[in-house]
């Protein structure tokens, strides 16, 4: 291993053990690959968070030169599944969207513009989202995606950049947009190991969801993260740029936050945004487990908006009730930026109080809260 590769390496087990990202440096980790791009070098990671987790994809790089150890800020991981076939062009789009995002702070710091807060969210780690639409046929129409931006959103895009065109001849959208920066990567290949399927059995809201997901045979990657807006500025741009890639006609479902969404309904929860109303149920999946000791429920996507995952476990109520709660309490944390904490109690009137306790989730990766209910 040559001194950049050990460079590289270091600084991706460093950025993926930070809090807001794996918490713990990865169990495994490889490179995988190296490409060159706008005249510098990058390297391509595969990485496990655990020994029996699967490979997960991450790049780092911008050297310029062969002896170059110092990476020009390009690190980054939307910790999406690992694929040979697909990994190039994937590490290719996160780089360009977040070479993109440090052009435009260069900009804004030579203009003295929101340095401080800027400095602020890039610290934070939240306000990341990603998901794959999925496709049923190798194409995608990125004119079409940037018309329903401007139709249903008034969100205009115009290059700033020669190579811009060059971009989506290649099949990659990246665009700054209401304090967000924005990127679509267009794959021409499903999402590896069954994955999207495996996750869309749970969508008990969609009967059909696992079969019409077996019938995908590309993706569009779409990522968004804030640039001077709060997580919940730049969740509502993933909303809203999902929702136009969803309208393509080939699009057949958006595999996020733990589900597969059935491309109408998202669709249609994210129009609510236009009476002024937040779109958790874009954001947040609200998982539901029965055993014979009652059903338990989680939510999947609040760890994106700044808080922490919810689960309920063995509930004696029923489905839909234990559902309306979590949607419930999920709103009321992500609305009024509420902070829960382990020792405290929540409800909604002075004699429902509920204890709260924290501890590694059940049904969510990580620590989450736990509320007896």
């Amino acid at each position: 291993m040559t001194a950049q590769q050990q460079a590289a390496t270091e600084s991706m087990i460093e950025w993926l053990a930070h809090e807001q990202e794996l918490g713990h440096k990865p169990s495994r980790i490889e490179i995988a690959g190296e490409f060159d791009l706008h005249d510098m070098h990058y390297y391509i990671f595969k990485y496990k968070k655990s020994m029996l987790g699967k490979w997960l994809l991450g790049v780092c790089g911008g050297y310029e030169s062969s002896s170059d150890t110092d990476h020009c800020g390009h690190v980054f991981s939307e910790m999406q599944p690992y694929n040979p076939d697909t990994a190039e062009q994937e590490a290719i789009a996160m780089v360009e969207m977040i070479r993109e995002y440090w052009m435009k702070q260069a900009a804004a710091y030579e203009q003295e513009t929101a340095e401080d807060s800027t400095a602020e969210q890039d610290a934070s780690g939240s306000g990341i989202f990603n998901g794959f639409v999925l496709l049923n046929s190798p194409e995608c129409d990125l004119e079409q995606i940037k018309a329903n931006l401007l139709h249903d959103w008034n969100i205009s895009w115009s290059p700033e950049e020669e190579g811009e065109s060059s971009k989506e001849k290649d099949g990659i959208l990246v665009f700054e947009a209401e304090g967000c920066m924005a990127a679509v990567s267009f794959v021409e290949a499903p999402v590896p190991d069954g994955e999207a399927e495996y996750y869309a059995q749970g969508n008990y809201l969609w009967p059909e969801a696992a079969a019409v997901t077996q019938t995908h045979v590309a993706q569009l990657i779409v990522a968004v993260f804030s640039r001077t807006g709060s997580p919940l500025d730049s969740g509502k741009m993933y909303a809203k740029v999902a929702a136009s890639c969803l309208k393509l006609p080939n699009a057949v479902g958006l595999y996020s936050s733990g589900t597969v969404f059935q491309p109408e309904i998202f669709v249609d929860m994210a129009e609510l945004m236009k009476q002024d109303l937040f779109p958790l149920l874009n954001l947040v999946h609200f998982g539901l487990v029965g055993s014979e000791s009652g059903v338990s429920g989680y939510t999947y996507g609040l760890r994106a908006l700044g808080k922490d995952e919810i689960e309920v476990l063995d509930s004696q109520v029923t489905a839909a009730k234990l559902r309306e709660f979590l949607m419930d309490i999920s709103l009321y944390v992500v609305e009024q930026d509420v902070t829960l904490r382990a020792g405290e109690t929540i409800g909604f009137s002075a004699e429902h109080k509920l204890p709260i306790t924290r501890s590694e989730g059940v049904y969510v990766h990580g620590d989450t809260l736990k509320i007896q209910y």
